[in-house]
């Protein structure tokens, strides 16, 4: 459809009609009508669900405290799906957790788990206490603040060498993670860091942080025995696939598209849609055609061909999305898959990873996981003894 304007269906990038081109303006291949409804629902959606969790996520533009009045007029009904605005006072920023006197803030438990959450709310639509997304969530939550309070605990001991970390290796670290976390997209990780109210100072600070465990953890453990050779090339083999470009990874896939709302059945809910898309994907474990329901149920330019798109960059899908079907093996059934516009069930039929760098330009590192393996057992009995001599106090 070359010519055609496009717009992002679902985390996908999906053509409209040339019809309808005077109705969408091209800011960036996207509608900015659903530009503006995909931003603030994401940041309603992410942030009541982090306070559900004991966790607040700063950052929507309406919550400021209102003045009183003697008379409140009645509040204006909301779109279906969007968050209440609060009224009161909020939380900027609170205390997830207190080691030996260092604060680890909500904020920064927050931004760790942001890619996580995201992934999760995409991978499983259905929601309530006893849902695999709040058993996931909860789980990831209480890794990550494990994570923060063992580096607190490093740090000190760190802090007490004297030791330091030169800065152009925390430059490094900080643009791989922008790599792998944000499909290498800077603004979007600018804006992940601005809704959270972290600055890139603090988060090369938080970077910096990170690798001083690991270099600690390393110090710690120096008298490990030598890595052999065939344990290098084994471990190598085994991670060179995580240490691609992820920047140059392409995917083939079949997709369904089903929107939250149908404009074609106004008695149609997210839910019943949502109920639709699970119907659809028990017909394709059934065995029927992925392109025949294809044609019948997805809402896309894509649906006449069978749903079928071809050599897509992995930058140009959301990056949650991104992260389950590059994940997926290929001919499998994913899905359905969630995002503010609707549900989407994808086959992928071919996957194309980015180059991975030689052995002999990561050789070190290697060999640091290899000491790390044959160590780890004695690092947990040495963390487990600091952690019992440190003063902590979880928040959250």
């Amino acid at each position: 459809m070359i010519g055609q304007p496009v717009l992002m269906i679902s985390g996908f990038p999906a053509c409209i009609p040339t019809s309808m081109g005077k109705e969408f303006a091209r800011v960036r291949g996207c509608c900015p009508v659903l530009v503006s409804q995909r931003n603030t629902f994401m940041k309603s959606f992410l942030s009541l669900s982090l306070v559900a969790a004991g966790l607040v996520l700063p950052g929507l533009d309406a919550l400021a405290q209102q003045a009183p009045a003697p008379v409140r007029p009645p509040a204006p009904a909301r779109p279906p799906g969007q968050a209440p605005v609060a009224s009161g006072p909020i939380e900027v920023n609170g205390i997830a957790a207190k080691v030996n006197g260092r604060v680890i803030t909500k904020n920064q438990v927050s931004f760790m788990l942001a890619p996580m959450y995201a992934q999760l709310a995409a991978q499983y639509p259905r929601r309530g206490p006893q849902s695999p997304f709040e058993a996931k969530f909860k789980e990831a939550k209480a890794k990550v603040l494990q994570e923060l309070v063992d580096r607190a605990i490093i740090l000190d001991e760190f802090k007490k060498l004297g030791a330091s970390i030169k800065p152009h290796i925390v430059d490094d670290e900080v643009k791989r993670q922008m790599r792998e976390l944000f499909n290498g997209d800077e603004a979007k990780f600018r804006e992940e860091l601005k809704r959270n109210r972290l600055t890139m100072e603090g988060y090369r600070e938080m970077t910096r942080e990170k690798m001083v465990v690991q270099s600690m953890r390393a110090q710690q453990f120096s008298d490990a025995p030598p890595p052999l050779p065939n344990e290098i090339q084994k471990e190598y083999s085994e991670v060179k696939l995580n240490l691609r470009d992820f920047t140059k990874d392409m995917i083939s896939f079949q997709k369904i598209f089903i929107p939250a709302s149908d404009p074609q059945n106004p008695a149609a809910t997210p839910d019943s849609q949502l109920t639709l898309a699970e119907d659809v994907v028990n017909q394709l474990a059934d065995g029927k055609d992925f392109a025949e329901l294809a044609k019948t149920y997805s809402k896309d330019a894509f649906a006449d061909k069978g749903g079928k798109q071809e050599n897509v960059p992995r930058t140009d899908l959301s990056p949650e999305f991104a992260s389950i079907l590059f994940e997926a093996p290929v001919g499998k059934i994913v899905g359905p898959l969630k995002d503010p516009m609707g549900f989407t069930i994808v086959k992928p039929i071919k996957i194309d990873y980015g180059p991975s760098p030689s052995l002999e330009k990561v050789r070190d590192m290697i060999q640091d996981r290899v000491r790390k393996k044959k160590t780890s057992a004695q690092y947990e009995r040495w963390i487990e003894s600091r952690r019992k001599r440190a003063m902590i106090d979880i928040r959250i």
